[in-house]
């Protein structure tokens, strides 16, 4: 194996190597003026840039529509200020319940134990605080959090994330785990991450080795198009599979990325042959500085129409819109029921035909 190959293949080498200034990202695309005036700002403010070298060779140099070019590489959109927009859309910081500890539903919590991501996608959640901060919490900065979720047992599920927590070394990802196994009522640990799409080698044996004794762990990770689907990305999920991780997906509907249902039923379908379960299709958060890879609430409605029906059931994702403000998620189903009367249901299929449903007599 050549050097070069062996450099690709370290996850290490990767993140160390990610570009991350508009002269490198001019080296590798044909950048357009908009590009390079996101680029310019991207490094002087707001969400940085940072693209692995892996991720970086899947991108189209000449096509700035690219699908995946789109994601990751800044544009000049991103210093528009649109109507709904919103810089925390989710309000987390409202719903913080300790320092790095994020509570909007009554079972579950969000704990954000990193700033840091193998690359930063444009659409990002979290664009005021990802890439500003030093990198992995401490156990000791956690210790608030731990102790929330000691003192409140009705928190049963907790997801790890950032940042991605993936992205971390080995050692200090571990050790927030077994800090979180060693509270009785943790249930659930997920871990939210896209280094499965962005910087796959990162899935080694010595990683699932020493997750493994803190099962059960779910993977939450983010695939967006078909092209992400890539021989080492595919490679990782199998090695998290067989290693007993279940791994559900959960896309962004993204304008001109992936508002299609013939690119949607192909990420699905090659998502399921690799065992990872397309758990959400959703509607991009109001993020400022992204509505111009958002789509109208109605367009996945549509998409999700087409979908239904012509994709097996393990397939189709539930479309959902997180809502602003962080009251929580909604999930959202194209119009089925035609009419209702006293027993009576009219209710139209995949197929557009109108069926009548009769309620059992009283």
């Amino acid at each position: 194996m050549a050097a070069s190959d062996l450099r690709r293949d370290d996850w290490q080498w990767q993140i160390r190597n990610a570009v991350t200034r508009v002269d490198e990202l001019e080296h590798y695309l044909a950048l357009t003026d908009a590009e390079r005036e996101g680029a310019t700002r991207a490094e002087a403010q707001g969400l940085p840039l940072g693209i692995t070298p892996y991720y970086l060779s899947l991108l189209d140099r000449d096509d700035p529509a690219c699908p995946l070019r789109m994601q990751v590489v800044p544009h000049a959109r991103e210093a528009a200020v649109d109507p709904g927009d919103l810089a925390d859309p989710l309000g987390e910081e409202a719903h913080q319940v300790a320092p790095h500890l994020v509570q909007r539903y009554p079972d579950r919590a969000l704990l954000l134990v990193t700033d840091r991501c193998a690359v930063y996608c444009r659409f990002c959640t979290r664009s005021r605080m990802v890439g500003h901060g030093d990198g992995a919490l401490s156990l000791e900065a956690l210790g608030p959090a731990f102790a929330y979720l000691r003192a409140h047992p009705e928190v049963r599920d907790v997801i790890v994330s950032g940042g991605d927590p993936m992205a971390m070394a080995t050692g200090k990802l571990v050790r927030v785990l077994a800090a979180l196994r060693g509270i009785p009522s943790v249930e659930t640990i997920r871990l939210a991450t896209r280094v499965p799409v962005t910087l796959p080698m990162r899935i080694t044996d010595e990683l699932l080795a020493a997750m493994r004794p803190h099962h059960p762990i779910w993977v939450m990770t983010h695939f967006n198009h078909p092209r992400e689907l890539t021989e080492e990305s595919r490679a990782a999920c199998t090695r998290l599979a067989d290693a007993g991780f279940p791994v559900m997906n959960q896309s962004v509907l993204l304008r001109g990325i992936n508002d299609s249902a013939e690119v949607l039923e192909a990420l699905f379908r090659g998502l399921v042959r690799v065992r990872v379960r397309p758990y959400y299709l959703l509607q991009a958060d109001p993020v400022q500085g992204t509505a111009h890879l958002r789509t109208p609430l109605a367009r996945g409605l549509e998409i999700m129409g087409q979908l239904q029906g012509r994709l097996t059931s393990i397939a189709l994702p539930k479309l959902i819109c997180d809502t602003p403000g962080g009251r929580g998620k909604v999930p959202l189903f194209p119009p089925a029921i035609v009419s209702q009367g006293e027993g009576r249901t009219v209710l139209r299929t995949f197929r557009g035909e109108e069926v009548t449903y009769l309620d059992p007599e009283e």
